[in-house]
């Protein structure tokens, strides 16, 4: 195995619980497609036309990124400053 199969995509936070920015490049492909989904999801279905599919959508790819992150990033803990 190469040493990318064993680098989280994301770091934990240093204050509070979560992910923070990305540490492997498949963790920035990851956050720009996310960007890019929800911005097209705002362009061609905008709360204000049908706001349940909207909503419906943004939930799909908020969770989907939650999962990616939750698999592929450092395990999330309760923390108050960096180790």
């Amino acid at each position: 195995m190469t040493d990318s199969q064993h680098t989280p995509w994301f770091a934990k936070k240093s204050f509070g619980w979560g992910w923070s920015i990305p540490l492997a490049w498949q963790g920035w492909v990851t956050l720009a497609a996310y960007i890019s989904l929800v911005l097209s999801l705002q362009i061609f279905t905008g709360p204000r036309e049908n706001f349940w599919l909207w909503f419906g959508m943004f939930c799909g790819l908020t969770g989907m990124l939650i999962g990616i992150c939750w698999w592929k990033g450092e395990k999330p803990e309760w923390r108050w400053g960096k180790d």
